[in-house]
C-alpha cells in the first residue's frame, strides 16, 4: 500500500459542519474499501470549542443516517496542518479568507472550498448553529453530495 490520502475538514468551531463533513466522509470512504487509505479529520479556525464534541443536533442528525460523531473532539487549525494534508477543505468563504492568509506565509496544500467538489448549486455549506433541524440535515446533504466528487478525485490520486 502506498501513502495514506489525508483530508481535513475546516469550519469555524469545529462543532458542526467539520465534524459532520469528518463523520459522514469517513462512512462513505469506508463504505468504497478505502479506509486504510484515505486519513480524515477536521478543526476549526476558532478557539471556543477546543476539546468539546460536537453540537447535539449534529450529533442527531449524524446518527440518522448511521453515523456516529459523539466521539470527535474540537481542535483549532494550526499552519503545519497545510504540510499535513493533501486536501484542506474549507465550509465557507470566510474561514477560506481566513486560512489563506496563513498559507500566503507559509505554502504548502492552498485551501478550497469544500462544495467545488459537488454539483449542489451550493458554494458554502451554510453553518446551522443558530437554526433548526432542518439546517442539520442540508448540511449533511451537501457533504454527502461533495463527499462524492471528492471520492472520485482521490480515487484519481490513488490510481
Amino acid at each position: 500500500m502506498g501513502e495514506r490520502v489525508k483530508v481535513l475538514f475546516v469550519c469555524l468551531g469545529n462543532i458542526c459542519r467539520s465534524p459532520s463533513a469528518e463523520g459522514l466522509f469517513r462512512s462513505v470512504v469506508d463504505a468504497a474499501g478505502l479506509g486504510d487509505r484515505v486519513a480524515i479529520d477536521s478543526c476549526g479556525t476558532g478557539h471556543w470549542h477546543i476539546g468539546k464534541a460536537p453540537d447535539p443536533r449534529a450529533i442527531a442528525a449524524a446518527r440518522k443516517r448511521g453515523v456516529d460523531i459523539s466521539d470527535l473532539r474540537a481542535r483549532q487549525f494550526v499552519a503545519e496542518d497545510l504540510d499535513n494534508f493533501d486536501y484542506v477543505l474549507v465550509m465557507d468563504r470566510q474561514n477560506l479568507a481566513d486560512l489563506k492568509e496563513i498559507w500566503h506565509q507559509n505554502g504548502s496544500t492552498p485551501p478550497t472550498l469544500f462544495l467545488g467538489y459537488g454539483r449542489s448549486g451550493y458554494q458554502e455549506v451554510p453553518d446551522p448553529y443558530y437554526g433548526g433541524d432542518a439546517g442539520f440535515d442540508l448540511v449533511l446533504d451537501l457533504i454527502h453530495e461533495a463527499g462524492e466528487g471528492l471520492l472520485a478525485d482521490i480515487r484519481e490520486r490513488l490510481a
